[in-house]
């Protein structure tokens, strides 16, 4: 429960309430303390993990009880960890980019001409969407008064988001060491690599020598990361390699899929990514 939001939000819409430091109550798992109690009656409830908090209006009766504090549980309840990768923006929707990450729970509001193509990393669900409200959803979007066409697709779900620790655990072995597997697999000969703006990544494959390739990570003002595109660049890897990728902290391995193909495969098919530093 994040006590402070409640605390000011009740009065800015009329609520009279008070702090409570409450030592015992009956859902002893949530230690927490209650954080506001309506005038002259106690309108409180404690809900499993969840806090619901009720205050009277000034000047209202006890029928006509609010339910503020349900409003204001509501927004921390998701995490905003990014589910899903904006691929595709048609249109000018507000408040949404290219390559953009978004959280669940994120509402996009689109125009009658706009649309946007969202990949999920983890579900592997790829979305074109046309108009409409679009709240994303955590495998997948709920879409309101618009369309959407949705496919599943190849991708490498549960590793298109390496932690530091992951992409950094191999920092130390050789580029050729064959006891090393690949922590992840592409689906499409072009990567899409996201790492430090301003970087430079090398890419050498590992089980045959000779090939090797650089990206010089774009340094846009106002972004702390930024994305270097192979298929932009006209540079393909080979169907069925295995290669290494550093950004001079760290390195992942990974492997091209033997059916990858170089042209029409999803970002989130071919999406490589170096994790901020730790």
């Amino acid at each position: 429960m994040h006590e402070q939001p409640a605390i000011e939000f009740a009065p800015r819409r009329g609520y009279d309430g008070q702090m409570l430091d409450v030592a015992d109550m009956a859902y002893r798992a949530v230690r927490s303390k209650l954080a506001l109690r309506s005038t002259g009656a106690t309108n409180v409830a404690v809900n499993g993990k969840h806090m619901n908090l009720h205050f009277r209006k000034r000047g209202a009766s006890v029928a006509t009880l609010a339910t503020a504090g349900a409003l204001v549980c509501a927004a921390p309840a998701l995490a905003q960890v990014p589910v899903a990768l904006v691929e595709e923006v048609r249109g000018r929707p507000a408040g949404i980019e290219f390559m953009d990450y978004v959280s669940a729970g994120k509402v996009i509001k689109l125009g009658r001409q706009d649309s946007i193509v969202l990949g999920y990393l983890r579900s592997c669900w790829h979305e074109t969407i046309m108009g409409g409200t679009v709240i994303v959803g955590a495998e997948q979007s709920d879409v309101r008064g618009g369309e959407v066409v949705r496919s599943k697709v190849k991708c490498d779900g549960g590793n298109i988001a390496l932690t530091p620790g992951q992409a950094n655990q191999s920092a130390g072995t050789s580029y050729r060491d064959a006891s090393q597997k690949p922590t992840m697999t592409l689906y499409g000969l072009s990567p899409v690599i996201e790492a430090a703006r301003g970087s430079t990544v090398l890419v050498v494959r590992t089980d045959r020598q000779g090939e090797y390739h650089v990206a010089h990570m774009p340094a846009k003002q106002g972004k702390q990361r930024s994305f270097f595109d192979f298929a932009t660049a006209k540079k393909t890897l080979t169907a069925g390699g295995t290669y290494w990728a550093s950004n001079g902290s760290g390195r992942i391995l990974f492997a091209i899929d033997p059916g990858a193909k170089a042209l029409g495969v999803p970002i989130i098919s071919r999406l490589l990514r170096f994790p901020p530093a730790s």
